[in-house]
């Protein structure tokens, strides 16, 4: 009775959070240096719904030409679709799978000072990210090169890790440190290299972190690894409650901890990959937020895996209408997210409970 008091306790946590990034999600499209009238953005909503049931319904034959009378103008609609809608998308779903990814590291590394970018995921991504721009290359190759490296420095550390003697995840956290070094090393040798006027404002920028440029385009090539990794990480919630246990006590239980953790560690820097290549260097989102979460559900991760996300969302998506209205000039995210995310960290490492 106690542990159903206990779920249904943090599952209602869960939905107020929930409802708190459904609403945040909805006022993002509101504001901005050009404002969107709420009717607007409802008209444009529905006008998009009904046009993708039209095409549902043309796959039964039917011919319906169901739309909303148009009483916006085309400045308004270029915003809605070009800009805005793809960044707060973008902004939902890299605050959600870092954070996730967070939690994650933490749990199967057993190290609540485990992050996203700890088996060099995020300067794998830098250093592509950056030859793909002083080869020239647009957008989508910039993304696609950040995407790449990313998998290609996991792939060196995991590699480095199998050579290494003594604990297979020390190995693998050294082997993160020595590769992400050894790129970082390359980054920087490439801005070194970078065209002043034009090419080494954008590797700093990207460096930064920032959605400015964020497009549907993106959204779309993002999906599907994040979706990839996403899944299965929520289907092995319990098991990774298990590996916190430790593996002696896991193997008792039946879990093949190598496999689940191998498996585990291979989806969220995944997800950690899809998310830097198309959002750029963003920090301290999946090392707080998971900690933050765990305040409010506990270490459960059949709870606490679905709040990080949940505050992941909120959280960068929060950080983004920040940046986007500040001031004239908008701040880069990985800025907003340090400057908020070290002091509130700060915060937790003085309470009087231990951060687990």
């Amino acid at each position: 009775m106690e542990k159903l008091g206990d779920d249904r306790k943090y599952g209602f946590r869960i939905f107020c959070f929930t409802i708190g990034l459904i609403v945040l999600f909805v006022i993002s499209f509101l504001i901005g240096r050009y404002p969107i009238h709420p009717l607007e953005l409802i008209g444009m909503l529905g006008d998009s719904l009904l046009g993708v049931l039209n095409k549902f319904l043309s796959l039964f034959g039917a011919n319906t030409d169901f739309h909303i009378e148009q009483f916006w103008d085309e400045n308004t609609e270029a915003i809605f679709f070009a800009i805005r809608l793809p960044r707060i998308l973008l902004a939902c779903l890299v605050g959600c799978c870092i954070s996730m990814a967070g939690a994650a590291y933490q749990g199967v590394f057993q190290n609540p000072m485990a992050a996203p970018d700890i088996l060099g995921a995020s300067s794998g991504a830098a250093f592509g990210a950056a030859l793909a721009i002083i080869l020239g290359g647009t957008t989508f190759f910039i993304t696609g090169s950040a995407f790449a490296f990313s998998l290609i420095t996991v792939l060196f550390v995991m590699l480095v890790s199998k050579f290494a003697s003594g604990s297979k995840i020390l190995g693998l956290i050294l082997g993160g440190i020595v590769i992400s070094s050894l790129f970082t090393s390359g980054t920087s040798y490439l801005k070194l290299v970078a065209d002043p006027n034009d090419q080494l404002p954008q590797i700093t920028y990207w460096l930064m972190g920032s959605l400015t440029e964020a497009k549907l385009s993106e959204v779309g090539f993002a999906c599907i690894p994040m979706l990839l990794g996403i899944i299965p990480l929520i289907l092995l919630r319990w098991r990774i409650n298990i590996l916190t246990l430790g593996d002696e006590e896991a193997a008792s239980m039946g879990v093949d901890t190598k496999r689940v953790r191998l498996f585990v560690i291979i989806c969220s820097t995944l997800i950690t990959a899809a998310s830097v290549s198309v959002s750029g260097m963003i920090g301290w989102v999946g090392l707080v937020i998971p900690h933050f979460a765990r305040r409010i559900v506990g270490n459960n991760y059949m709870h606490l895996m679905i709040l990080s996300m949940v505050l992941g969302a909120l959280f960068l998506l929060g950080v983004d209408d920040i940046s986007r209205i500040l001031i004239a000039k908008e701040i880069p995210l990985g800025i907003l997210t340090s400057l908020i995310g070290a002091p509130f960290f700060i915060y937790l490492l003085t309470r009087k409970e231990e951060l687990t």
